[in-house]
Formats: structure tokens, C-alpha cells, sequence
């Protein structure tokens, strides 16, 4: 297994809240950018810490961006006070890093909730990727991202525009290389704990929804599935309203 790095954090909530949760961004993204969570979270009594991925944000940098060093970091990440998380969320990358973590050990978290997570991509896929964060690299503006999501929250053209000045553009390019082979569906069917996934729409852009990825929510009965239908993958930045009231019900 990789040697893990520590993960730097923000949080929402009491210190001493009952349920604690895990909020992990996704691809050239970072901790702040999960806000919307963290104050739904926060906001229903739990206490949420967001943390920023190796290589994003202020993290630690390294030379190993395989998928299996991202589980491997969120693998080693506990709440506070120890023991498990009772709920962890990943967007994308963070959806596939925690599908690893969540597999490798089933006491890490007892809910998980993935939203549009990168658990396979196709030749497509990660043209699309490829292309969005050459674009953000290019243009690490608000105005630059507020010109693309015109329909934005503020906070999320400012702290999108942010993440692309903080993130290493090598890291994010070498998790493309490191990883040529992008699939963790055996991790996903192998999921012990309740999973639900929060899939953007197809008609819009997805990641996982009508995928071959798709597949693992049949495969696994543990696995459930709403769509945010207008949302492209990031949900909670295009239908932030939508998101949060499908992220209420799963955890209801």
C-alpha cells in the first residue's frame, strides 16, 4: 500500500457534534470548494471536515498519484477523536478514493454517499478532463469562471478559480499518467457499507450515469442512485438546491 500523507482540513460545525462527516473534493479542485456540505451538515448538527487531496489545495506533494495513494490518504484520515466517520462524501476523484478506502476497511465509515464519482472512465472521459483542467490552468481567474458558470454561487467562482492557483498542475496531469487503467468498480461492488451515489445528468455531462460504471449500482445491493436532472458533474455547483435536498433524503 502507498505510505499515506496527513491531509490538511476545514470544518463546519461543533467540535463535539454526534456524527461526524468526511467531505472530499474532486480533480484540481479543493476542501473549500465542498462548502455547500458542509453547511448542509453542519446546519442538520453534524460536524463535517473537508479535507484538500495530495497535491490540491495546501496538502503535502508527492510523486505518487495513483488512485490507490489517494485511497490510501483517506484510508489513513480519522475523525478527531478516532474511530469511524459516520458518513464520508466524495465528489469524482474523491468519489473514487473513497470507494477504495471504504472497501479496504468497511469499519472507516459507516455511510457513503458518492456524487458523480469518477469509478471508471472511458477514452471520452478523460478527453473531457483533460481538456476542463487545461482550461482552468489556462484562466486561474474568477473572472475566467465566472465567464464559464455563469450561473455559479459567487463563493464557487471564487474558490474554483482559487483551487486552480493552488493545485500542482503536475500532480494533476500525473493523475491522469500514473493512472492509465481508471477503474475501481471491483472496489465498488465489494462495498459492505449503505453507498448512495448522486449521479449528474447524462444529458447534461456525467461521469457515472449511463457508463459502464453504472452497472456497479446493480451488481451491489447496497448501492442506490438519485440523478440531479440539469446538473452537469458537479451537481452541487450547478443545482445546489437539488443536490442537498437528494443528499437530506439518502441520509433520512
Amino acid at each position: 500500500m502507498p505510505a499515506a500523507v496527513t491531509l490538511p482540513r476545514l470544518s463546519w460545525g461543533a467540535p463535539d457534534a454526534d456524527r461526524r462527516a468526511l467531505l472530499v473534493h474532486g480533480l484540481g479542485s479543493n476542501a473549500p470548494l465542498m462548502w455547500r456540505y458542509g453547511i448542509a451538515l453542519a446546519d442538520a448538527g453534524w460536524r463535517a471536515d473537508a479535507v484538500d487531496l495530495r497535491g490540491h489545495g495546501t496538502a503535502p506533494r508527492t510523486l505518487d498519484y495513483s488512485l490507490a495513494a489517494y485511497g490510501a490518504d483517506l484510508a489513513a484520515a480519522q475523525p478527531r477523536d478516532g474511530g469511524s466517520w459516520d458518513l464520508v462524501i466524495g465528489h469524482s476523484l474523491g468519489g473514487a478514493a473513497a470507494t477504495l478506502a471504504a472497501a479496504s476497511d468497511p469499519s472507516w465509515t459507516r455511510h457513503l454517499i458518492l456524487i458523480d464519482p469518477a469509478l471508471s472512465l472511458t477514452d471520452h472521459d478523460r478527453d473531457v478532463v483533460r481538456a476542463s483542467q487545461e482550461e482552468s490552468f489556462a484562466a486561474p481567474s474568477a473572472r475566467a469562471v465566472r465567464a464559464s458558470h455563469p450561473h455559479w454561487h459567487e463563493q464557487d467562482v471564487e474558490l474554483k478559480a482559487l483551487s486552480a492557483q493552488q493545485a500542482s498542475r503536475w500532480a494533476v496531469e500525473q493523475t491522469s499518467i500514473q493512472n492509465p487503467v481508471w477503474d475501481v468498480t471491483d472496489a465498488a461492488a465489494a462495498l459492505a457499507v449503505p453507498t448512495h451515489v448522486i449521479a449528474s445528468d447524462p444529458e447534461v455531462y456525467s461521469i457515472f450515469a449511463g457508463k459502464p460504471a453504472e452497472a456497479v449500482v446493480h451488481a451491489n445491493p447496497r448501492i442506490t442512485m438519485s440523478v440531479v436532472s440539469g446538473a452537469g458533474h458537479s451537481p452541487h455547483r450547478d443545482k445546489p438546491e437539488a443536490t442537498i435536498e437528494i443528499l437530506r433524503n439518502a441520509l433520512a
